[in-house]
């Protein structure tokens, strides 16, 4: 068994020293160090040693194995083409890997854009669960079961009256039941409801709400914060109109419409107010569509707004007589579209790599 230590670690020295590429080298470790190697067959065949020189034949395949090991470290790195990414030669005139940078989606580029400006105003985030129960998605917010204006907000049911939140206003009525004003908040988060899905709606997509309470928050305040936002996110030349509407939880209620970012109407004022005396009734009809994006009106609805209901108030505990707010909602879909001049919504959800990169 000494004879044939003595003769493997010459072998294996020599094949080493011979070894002219890393696949050559590769081929004398499989066959020395390898699972059925040489040397691990000399450990197999320990049992066939007499107890007497078991342990004196043990220590010498133990002294082969690492004498062997180290012959073969020392060899690898000067080998072209290593198996050892650390132990190949490098061609410093070679130009370098480049390796791709990841970036945010331009749905979350777009919330903190969004927030980001309302932070600005003294605004703070806020978040909350998803699933939610009937109570704060319609009752708190002064949508009974009765109400009409319910199946507007109508969404995914699950177990005992459980459903996926249809707007992010019931994270309203839970952070004033534990909390009191002064204070603004702003509320990214997914809603869902069972829309069909085509260019315009998606089943779910996300939401940016706000609320401001406090003892004298008029509807001034709530004009000047939204033309502040529209003028950062769509430029300072950005105009706004407020329009009546009706939403449950506020009173009054308005929808909030912005100048067209591609016409601004231009060409629909001067046709109207005759300054172009030359366009005839059929010209000013093509002059009135030929915007792609407002269809000639030169106005683009993002959002709506409006002042607190009070029996919102009263179902949060708080004193309408004593208290005021405003609260305001936009779609951060719609909001992207118009900013990127995105088509179709359905782009946000088919992460294609082709459209994620513009952004």
């Amino acid at each position: 068994m000494k004879d044939k230590i003595r003769e493997i670690e010459k072998n294996a020295i020599e094949e080493i020293a011979l070894a002219a590429d890393a696949d050559a080298l590769e081929k004398a470790r499989v066959k020395y160090l390898g699972r059925k190697g040489l040397i691990t067959e000399l450990f197999k065949n320990m049992g066939g040693v007499s107890p007497a020189d078991r342990a004196e034949v043990g220590k010498l395949i133990n002294s082969l194995k690492e004498t062997v090991s180290k012959a073969f470290d020392e060899k690898a790195p000067g080998l072209s083409g290593g198996r050892d990414p650390k132990a190949r030669k490098i061609d410093i005139t070679l130009p370098g890997i480049a390796r791709e940078v990841g970036h945010l989606h331009p749905i979350s580029k777009t919330i903190e854009e969004i927030c980001g400006v309302f932070i600005s105003l003294g605004f703070k985030v806020v978040e909350g669960p998803e699933i939610e129960n009937e109570h704060y998605n319609f009752e708190a917010l002064n949508i009974p079961l009765e109400h009409p204006s319910r199946d507007a907000f109508d969404t995914f049911y699950l177990a005992d009256k459980w459903l996926l939140r249809s707007h992010t206003s019931p994270v309203q009525a839970r952070f004033m039941e534990k909390n009191k004003p002064p204070f603004a908040i702003v509320i990214p988060g997914k809603v869902y409801r069972p829309d069909a899905t085509d260019a315009s709606h998606s089943f779910m997509f996300h939401q940016v709400e706000g609320l401001v309470v406090s003892d004298n928050i008029r509807f001034s305040d709530l004009k000047g914060a939204l033309t502040l936002f529209a003028r950062q996110m769509f430029g300072e030349t950005t105009k706004m109109r407020f329009r009546p509407s009706f939403f449950p939880f506020t009173e009054p209620s308005a929808e909030v419409d912005i100048s067209c970012i591609l016409c601004s109407g231009n060409v629909v004022r001067d046709a109207q107010s005759a300054r172009l005396p030359d366009i005839d009734s059929h010209a000013v009809g093509q002059a009135v569509h030929k915007c792609s994006l407002c269809g000639g009106k030169g106005w683009i609805e993002i959002l709506g707004a409006g002042m607190v209901n009070p029996k919102v108030f009263k179902n949060v505990g708080y004193n309408p007589e004593k208290v005021t707010g405003f609260a305001f909602g936009m779609g951060v879909e719609r909001i992207a579209i118009l900013k990127y001049g995105i088509t179709d919504i359905r782009m946000f959800f088919e992460n294609d790599i082709r459209f994620l990169r513009q952004f």
